[in-house]
C-alpha cells in the first residue's frame, strides 16, 4: 500500500539487516512518523502501547522481537524468558502466540550460533506470508463485491461497512477486511465505505479513514451507533470487519462493538463478512465467549481523548466526570451464528467446525511448537 504516493508496508528490516521499522500508529492520522525497534523490550512496548497493533502485525513484530532476543543472548534461559515477556504484551489476539510458536519451532533444534539467522529468517517469512494472505483474502473478497455491484444501476456504488482498523496498518501489507475494498477500488467499481470511528482508540476514525484517503477510496467516518441505522435505511450492501481470533467452530472475536454490528446486520439482512488468515484461527478453543481472554485496557482510553485543536496542536483532554468510575473491554465475541462467511487465503468458509477443519486440516491437526496456555 502506499503514503504520499510511496510504496510502504507496516514493518521492516533496516538496512542494517538487524532493527526493525515500524510506524508509530498512536501519532496518526495527524502525524506520519516511524520507530526503530533494537531490542525484545522495544517490540514489547511497542506492541503493548499499541504504537504496533492489529493481530497480524503484532505477531510479526514479536517474532522479530524474539530474534532480536536471540541477537542479545541465544540461550534457552533467554529464549524462554523472551517468549512470556512478548507474549504477555496482548492477551487476546492468537496471532502472537502463533508467530512465537513459529520462530521457537525454527531454532529450538538449533545450536546457539545457527539461531539469531534461523530467527530473523523466520520472521520475515512470516511477513511475507502475511502480505500474501491479505492478497488472497482480497482477491476472494472482491468476488462478493463484484457480485454486489453486478446487481447495481451503472455508476451506483457498493457501501460497504467496518469496524476497527483491518487494514494494511493492522497487518504487513493489504490488510483484511480492506483488501477487497482497494481491489474494488483499483478495479474501478464504484465503492464507499461507512467507516466506524470505534471507541474508544477511534482506530476507524483515525487509522482505516487514514488508509481510505491515501488510497483514495470513498468513505465517510461515523459515529459507532449509527449503523444500524444506515442498515435500516438500505445504506449498507455488506459489512466487512477483521479478528484478532476466530475458534474452531467459527466464533469470532474482535474489537469491542463488532458483536453488536453483527447483530444489526442480521436483523436487516446485510452480510456479515469476517476477513482473516489462517494464524487468527485457534483449533484449541471452542466457545468464544467462554475461553478467549478478554483484555481489559486503561480507563484512560474511555475518559480522555486527543485530537488536534484549531490552532494545530496535539492536545489530550478528559470527557468523563472526574471520578466516574470507567469499564474498557477491548473485545468482544460474535457468535459464529451471526457470521456469513469467513473470508480467508484459501476462500469464503462458512463459519463452522466442519468447515473450518476441511478448509485447513493442516492447522486444525497441528501440535503447538511449545506448550502453552491460550492467550
Amino acid at each position: 500500500m502506499k503514503i504520499n504516493g510511496k510504496q510502504t508496508r507496516s514493518i521492516w528490516l533496516e538496512a542494517d539487516g538487524q532493527t526493525v521499522g515500524i510506524i508509530d500508529q498512536t501519532l496518526l492520522p495527524h502525524r506520519y512518523a516511524t520507530l526503530q525497534l533494537k531490542s525484545c523490550d522495544d517490540a514489547a512496548h511497542a506492541i503493548k502501547s499499541m504504537q504496533t497493533r492489529g493481530a497480524p502485525l503484532i505477531g510479526a513484530v514479536a517474532a522479530y522481537g524474539l530474534a532480536m532476543a536471540l541477537r542479545a543472548d541465544a540461550s534457552d534461559e533467554n529464549l524462554e524468558r523472551s517468549y512470556a515477556a512478548l507474549l504477555s504484551t496482548r492477551p487476546t489476539a492468537i496471532n502472537l502466540k502463533w508467530a512465537l510458536d513459529e520462530v521457537m519451532a525454527a531454532v529450538r533444534n538449533r545450536s546457539r550460533e545457527e539461531r539469531v539467522a534461523a530467527a530473523y529468517l523466520r520472521a520475515a517469512k512470516i511477513c511475507d506470508e502475511d502480505a500474501a494472505m491479505s492478497e488472497a483474502i482480497g482477491k476472494h473478497g472482491l468476488k462478493l463485491i463484484e457480485e454486489i455491484a453486478a446487481k447495481k444501476k451503472p455508476g451506483e456504488r457498493v457501501n460497504v461497512l467496518t469496524h476497527c482498523n483491518a487494514g494494511w496498518l493492522a497487518t504487513v501489507d493489504w490488510g483484511t477486511a480492506t483488501a477487497p475494498i482497494y481491489m474494488a477500488h483499483d478495479k474501478g467499481i464504484p465503492i464507499h465505505v461507512w467507516v466506524d470511528e470505534t471507541r474508544p482508540r477511534n482506530q476507524g476514525a483515525s487509522l482505516t479513514a487514514f488508509e481510505l484517503g491515501q488510497h483514495g477510496v470513498k468513505h465517510t467516518v461515523i459515529p459507532d451507533n449509527t449503523g444500524g441505522h444506515l442498515m435500516q435505511h438500505g445504506e449498507v450492501d455488506i459489512a466487512f470487519v477483521g479478528s484478532d481470533r476466530v475458534t474452531a467452530q467459527g466464533d469470532v472475536c474482535n474489537k469491542i462493538g463488532t458483536y453488536l454490528k453483527a447483530l444489526a446486520a442480521k436483523d436487516n439482512g446485510v452480510p456479515f463478512y469476517v476477513a482473516l488468515p489462517s494464524s487468527t484461527i485457534d483449533f484449541s478453543v471452542n466457545d468464544g465467549v467462554a475461553e478467549i481472554p478478554i483484555e481489559e485496557r486503561a480507563g484512560d482510553e474511555v475518559s480522555k481523548m486527543t485530537g488536534r485543536t484549531a490552532s494545530g496542536q496535539i492536545e489530550t483532554v478528559t470527557i468523563t466526570p472526574e471520578g466516574s468510575p470507567v469499564a474498557n473491554y477491548g473485545f468482544d465475541v460474535t457468535p459464529a451464528r451471526l457470521v456469513s462467511g469467513l473470508i480467508t487465503e484459501r476462500g469464503i468458509v462458512p463459519a463452522n467446525s466442519a468447515a473450518l477443519a476441511k478448509a485447513f486440516p493442516d492447522h486444525s491437526s497441528r501440535k503447538p511448537a511449545i506448550k502453552r496456555a491460550a492467550g
